[in-house]
């Protein structure tokens, strides 16, 4: 049986694979489905109607202004699945490139590079949306370039440890001993041999970015009204704990299981593409 024949049959295998891209499928389908179609609107609001319990009519209630929370939590996946792929595509791109760089030529440009990271790492990603806040004031943008810049150092710092690992291999001495460029080695084999390294860690910045997105808009820092966010959610049901608990429940229950669902999908895709754990489940 070929690799790529096998390659399904050794992922059905990884339990934890399956639930987290059944996790991770259903956050992207709710996401899509908030396109075309929700129950109620997610904006309009009827006081006459406000504070319901889940019923055939709403399914899960309604807020303090008679607003839909299933409708809410529909839309507001879209909220955080943007951020996230905007903020971990920033920290993806220039963070590779950051790393790939610091490895190929090594010395000072490695020196500089790894310390800027180091400096990043003091700014987190909420202190970062402060600063821009008091600058530019809230909103989505500036915390998905918060959320981006912090990503940059994290990509940087992985990319950079297995670059070095690939460059020390036998074929990519060989490479440079034929005259080979230290870019085209790069991008021929180190880059390659790196992938599944950087889809992994995507996973695991990808539930981050959605868990700082949620305290960034529970802050006020983040997704602005009248664009519903899981965070602001939060926000809005604690001052209704004891007269509404439930609305604190189902926007918390969907940040865990989207969080749940991308960290399993992560701790499943390193098992499956690292060659060492696959042997050893074989």
């Amino acid at each position: 049986m070929s690799a790529t024949a096998a390659w399904p049959q050794r992922a059905l295998r990884h339990p934890s694979l399956v639930v987290g891209a059944a996790l991770t499928l259903a956050l992207i389908a709710t996401a899509l489905l908030s396109f075309v179609w929700t129950p109620w609107s997610p904006y309009e609001m009827n006081l006459d109607a406000k504070l319901l319990a889940p019923s055939a009519q709403f399914w899960m209630g309604t807020d303090a202004f008679g607003r839909d929370v299933l409708s809410q939590i529909m839309v507001g996946a879209r909220s955080s699945i943007a951020v996230g792929l905007v903020a971990v595509g920033i920290g993806l791109v220039c963070g590779v490139a950051l790393g790939l760089l610091a490895s190929a030529l090594r010395g000072w440009t490695e020196e500089l590079i790894m310390r800027l990271s180091d400096f990043t790492f003091a700014f987190p990603a909420i202190l970062s949306a402060i600063m821009m806040t008091a600058v530019f004031g809230p909103g989505m943008v500036n915390a998905i370039v918060a959320i981006g810049i912090f990503n940059i150092p994290t990509f940087a710092r992985i990319t950079r440890a297995s670059a070095n690992a690939i460059w020390a291999r036998e074929y990519v001495l060989a490479a440079r001993a034929c005259g080979k460029h230290r870019l085209s080695i790069t991008v021929q084999h180190v880059l390659p041999n790196i992938l599944g390294v950087l889809v992994v860690q995507a996973t695991i910045q990808f539930a981050l970015a959605i868990l700082a997105e949620a305290a960034l808009s529970y802050l006020g820092l983040g997704t602005q009204p009248p664009q519903p966010s899981w965070g602001r959610m939060l926000s809005d049901a604690q001052t209704l704990m004891f007269q509404a608990p439930l609305l604190a429940v189902f926007p918390g229950a969907a940040i865990a299981l989207a969080v749940l669902g991308l960290n399993l999908l992560g701790d499943g895709l390193r098992d499956l593409l690292d060659p060492r754990l696959s042997r050893q489940r074989q």
